[in-house]
């Protein structure tokens, strides 16, 4: 990698180092997650302190050190957070968002920069307002998921393959399980959230919205435990989410 170099980034999450620096972790278009210092940003006067803050879609210029870069210019691209940190709902949702990306994303160089566009693209979403929160998040939560390998079963038996439908998931089988198939430890699952499931992965808005509340608090919970489980911890904004 080159000494300096410019990237696009979304701000995955701040913390202070010092007095006056913080360190910047951030998921880039081209170089993968990368960890920052953006030294002199908690002084009042520094160059470009709020255009590091979570959310933020940035053009930014870094020099490349042997364990963390430095950040040497920022440039702001798109302001989420002014609509993202508006709205308490909003704002916990996407917040689960930047702690489960900066989770599941290595600090390799993504060529297909599939990861940092659906980020992009959920952010977006989220700051418009035209959907639930909730949903925004579901949706984002399976598709980040499917990009990592791991997306629940959600049309055969995860198990053996028998064609559905099926009435119980299991998040360690990794979805739907058949009833020969199914374990202790189960969750029984309606149809309806099943569908619901297929349509936010599929970014089907349309049939989406339409979920009456239950589905979509099931459909929710069951995605979350999906989450939970591959990651081998709890996301704790997730907690905060109100569904």
């Amino acid at each position: 990698m080159q000494k300096l170099y410019r990237d696009h980034a979304i701000v995955l999450r701040t913390h202070p180092l010092g007095e006056a620096d913080r360190i910047i972790t951030l998921l880039t278009r081209r170089h993968g997650k990368v960890r920052a210092v953006a030294k002199g940003v908690r002084r009042t006067g520094s160059r470009f302190g709020a255009r590091l803050e979570p959310f933020g879609l940035i053009d930014v210029q870094l020099h490349t050190g042997r364990n963390l870069h430095t950040v040497t210019q920022v440039v702001t691209i798109d302001t989420f957070a002014q609509q993202i940190t508006a709205d308490y709902g909003r704002f916990t949702a996407a917040s689960a968002m930047l702690e489960t990306t900066d989770r599941l994303t290595d600090e390799v160089v993504d060529p297909s920069q599939r990861g940092f566009l659906l980020l992009v693209g959920a952010m977006r979403t989220m700051a418009a307002g035209q959907f639930a929160a909730p949903l925004v998040l579901d949706s984002f939560l399976l598709r980040t998921l499917a990009l990592s390998g791991w997306a629940p079963e959600l049309r055969v038996c995860a198990t053996c393959g028998a064609p559905g439908p099926h009435h119980a998931i299991d998040v360690r089988a990794g979805g739907l399980v058949c009833t020969p198939c199914r374990r202790p430890g189960a969750t029984a699952v309606r149809q309806a959230a099943v569908e619901h499931m297929i349509f936010l992965l599929a970014g089907d808005w349309g049939n989406a919205v339409t979920a009456d509340e239950t589905v979509m608090l099931e459909a929710g919970r069951l995605i979350a435990d999906t989450v939970t489980w591959n990651l081998e911890r709890s996301v704790r904004s997730m907690s905060y989410v109100e569904r």
